[in-house]
């Protein structure tokens, strides 16, 4: 069982004693996560702290597997949910893009929770396999297709099938073909993919080097310094998608 709650008609009492003990379940897990880190969670311990038998918590969560899936998806999800607020939220007289806007977010919410990064971005938990089409997987999609909307914003399905990327080998692009159905990825093109792919690579491995403390010789400018690479990574972005694809 997950964290999920069911749509539509009010819960029931007992939907929403169990939500309420899915959230404290949860939440003590996020605690000794932050705690200890990710890799020494322990189902008893997260019981114990709070008051209940390990046999208890089985009965919301069958096995470690599931209560990660729900902290990973949850991350995920809150992860999300600060990027896009953060893009909603931006005044419309602002001078950053709303990449940018977006990519600062991700990189304070990473700063904020190191833990939680770490979960979903560290190495993998031993043992631990994420469920194919579950949870964590959609709240990937949802991420990815926030900073898709952003990265694009403003360019038309056309320019974005002529821009100026590497020729792909044939055996790339027919797997980008095949694996970008019409409703993947919002229909994106196959020559974007290269370009969002670079454009997350850079965004994402700024943030996860300085979580992991690796650009502390920066000091308190790694906020400029990010601010900085993003800017330069976008103009890069738009030099390489034509204005004008009736001229091409």
């Amino acid at each position: 069982m997950n964290g999920d709650e069911p749509a539509g008609a009010p819960l029931s009492l007992r939907e929403r004693r169990w939500a309420v003990a899915v959230r404290e379940i949860l939440a003590a897990a996020e605690d000794q996560i932050a705690e200890n880190g990710p890799a020494a969670l322990s189902l008893r311990a997260v019981a114990r702290s709070l008051g209940m038998t390990v046999q208890a918590l089985y009965h919301y969560f069958p096995s470690r597997d599931e209560l990660v899936t729900a902290l990973v998806a949850k991350a995920y999800g809150d992860l999300a949910d600060a990027v896009q607020e953060a893009v909603d939220s931006a005044p419309e007289d602002s001078d950053l893009p709303g990449m940018v806007i977006a990519a600062e977010r991700y990189r304070q919410w990473g700063v904020d929770h190191p833990e939680r990064f770490q979960l979903i971005y560290g190495a993998p938990l031993r043992h631990y396999s994420a469920p194919a089409e579950g949870a964590s997987t959609r709240a990937v999609r949802r991420m990815s297709g926030i900073f898709q909307n952003e990265l694009f914003r403003g360019f038309t399905t056309e320019q974005l099938a002529a821009a100026d990327t590497a020729a792909l080998s044939p055996a790339l692009k027919q797997h980008l073909e095949d694996f970008l159905s019409p409703d993947a990825l919002g229909g994106m093109p196959s020559p974007a993919v290269p370009i969002l792919i670079s454009a997350w690579g850079q965004m994402h491995g700024l943030v996860v080097l300085e979580v992991f403390g690796h650009t502390s010789f920066v000091g308190p400018h790694q906020a400029e310094m990010f601010r900085m690479a993003m800017l330069a990574m976008l103009q890069d972005v738009r030099r390489r998608i034509p204005a004008d694809v009736t001229a091409r």
